[in-house]
């Protein structure tokens, strides 16, 4: 029973993929289950369209901009959140946890166009707001992963015998804590890197012309040839898969 359930749920998650594979060397898909003929040409069509080129650059830019942002923010943020819960405050740390569920990114994106589209704050559409709103976005998946691990490892009594030689907590924080994390961020950054590389949502209400990210024009890629489409989404599910084999190795390093 299990079994043929976990074996349902692979092939309703392999099965759009395996199809978007099949298109992409597909000569033609037009209201069939399967392309007609065989080609490879639409990868080297992606690979020389410059507006893809622009997207794919663009979304590496804003995605390793938010990595180094949520690096600086996450870290102080969970070990503000981890040592808040153990003295009985754990409301934040709760609030935090939920955030990528109870705030969904589109609702950000709207906020973001009032906020940002007026005479004070005229900045949309602009990069630096794209890679703020990738970065707030993707803050609470760092932040629980962080938050987790220091739960995990228990760094209480290292903590507490540093205090007891002298140590100020900035030395505790950085001689201690931010070696016992270096994996679990690792692990984390991949993630957001993934996450940011393939958000739709706010990169759809914020980018301006020039900085379109990856998703958004392969939105506008199903208008043309299926083939092309099919490519530029492969490209998108290998980025999402190197990204997974990098957490995973990262994690089992760390365990």
């Amino acid at each position: 029973m299990v079994r043929g359930i976990s074996l349902v749920y692979g092939l309703y998650l392999l099965l759009p993929m395996a199809l978007l594979v099949v298109g992409s060397f597909g000569q033609s898909w037009t209201n069939t289950l399967l392309p007609s003929g065989l080609t490879g040409h639409w990868y080297a069509d992606l690979w020389t369209d410059p507006s893809f080129r622009k997207a794919f650059v663009s979304s590496l830019t804003v995605a390793l901009a938010a990595c180094a942002i949520d690096a600086v923010l996450a870290l102080p943020l969970a070990y503000a959140l981890y040592h808040g819960a153990r003295r009985g405050h754990a409301l934040a740390s709760r609030i935090v946890s939920a955030m990528p569920v109870a705030v969904p990114a589109i609702t950000l994106g709207f906020g973001y166009m009032i906020v940002f589209n007026t005479d004070a704050m005229p900045w949309l559409g602009s990069t630096p707001l794209l890679v703020a709103a990738h970065a707030i976005a993707t803050l609470p998946y760092l932040t629980n992963t962080l938050l987790t691990d220091l739960r995990h490892l228990g760094l209480e009594r290292l903590e507490q015998a540093a205090a007891t030689l002298g140590a100020t907590e900035w030395q505790r924080f950085t001689g201690i804590v931010m070696p016992s994390l270096r994996q679990s961020l690792l692990s984390g950054l991949v993630m957001v890197a993934a996450l940011s590389i393939g958000e739709f949502n706010l990169s759809n209400l914020l980018a301006g012309f020039q900085n379109r990210t990856y998703p958004v024009v392969l939105l506008q890629a199903f208008y043309g040839a299926t083939g092309f489409a099919c490519a530029a989404t492969v490209v998108l599910l290998l980025l999402a898969c190197l990204a997974a084999l990098l957490s995973s190795s990262a994690l089992r390093k760390s365990s």
